[in-house]
């Protein structure tokens, strides 16, 4: 795990009502089109195959009131992303909200006395309070003047404006005796990732780190997975091939 200052295919995309799921667990192929075509739900629109979709950049989940400060963000951290040297509109959650790891990815939009900025959540920030973020410089600088390093901001959690399918980054080491999977390039958080076998579905446990990992491994794959958002959207994705290491594209994203 990172330290913070260290810095196919049948598919499913919809989003449930409470209660609901994407697939009877008796009928494995339930919500699936088997045929790469369109699923519409009734509150998410259309997703297509290729991730292609029509969708505004939305709020979460209500603004708050907290605290912004700054530090020397590389993109990297807690989160176990990759370092963004091009993508710099980064920040820290403070520990209390932090979620286990939940947070991992969600764009914030942070309105400061001087300006706005939307920023994705990479890193924690272990000594911040309950409401703090811990912005890279760049992003601070956007909203307050750096001289002043600590400003009374409002923060509110967005849908990330990302383009493409989501991604399944496979952790170094995977195999069939021990997998680990993380969710990457996703419009809303990750709260769940589980594995189809046979006609049950399975939670795969999330890690701290922002991976997702069975300690006894998935097989050989390929893997049916089935993935749910913060807001209730589920996307399900079957053909997932099992890597030791690195990328394998997804063909379907949140709304």
């Amino acid at each position: 795990m990172l330290s913070r200052r260290a810095s196919l295919i049948s598919v499913c995309c919809l989003s449930v009502l409470a209660g609901s799921t994407c697939g009877a667990p008796g009928s494995p192929d339930a919500g699936l089109t088997g045929d790469g075509g369109a699923v519409t739900s009734p509150d998410a629109g259309t997703s297509t195959t290729d991730g292609g979709t029509t969708s505004a950049v939305r709020p979460l989940s209500p603004q708050q009131d907290g605290i912004a400060t700054y530090y020397d963000a590389t993109g990297a951290g807690n989160c176990s992303y990759d370092a963004s040297p091009g993508d710099l509109r980064v920040a820290a959650m403070n520990a209390a909200q932090w979620d286990n790891s939940a947070v991992c990815g969600m764009c914030v939009r942070v309105e400061g006395p001087r300006g706005q900025v939307t920023v994705r959540i990479v890193d924690k920030c272990p000594e911040c309070l309950s409401g703090h973020l811990d912005l890279s410089r760049e992003a601070f600088a956007a909203i307050a003047d750096p001289a002043d390093g600590r400003v009374s901001v409002k923060w509110q959690p967005v849908s990330c404006d990302v383009q493409g399918s989501v991604i399944y980054r496979f952790k170094e080491g995977s195999s069939q005796w021990w997998t680990g999977i993380q969710v990457r390039n996703t419009r809303v958080p990750v709260r769940s990732l589980e594995v189809q076998q046979g006609t049950a579905w399975v939670n795969v446990a999330r890690q701290d780190y922002n991976f997702f990992v069975e300690s006894t491994g998935l097989g050989v794959g390929p893997y049916t997975l089935r993935v749910t958002g913060s807001d209730g959207q589920q996307l399900v994705e079957s053909g997932v091939m099992l890597r030791s290491d690195g990328d394998a594209p997804g063909t379907v994203q949140f709304q």
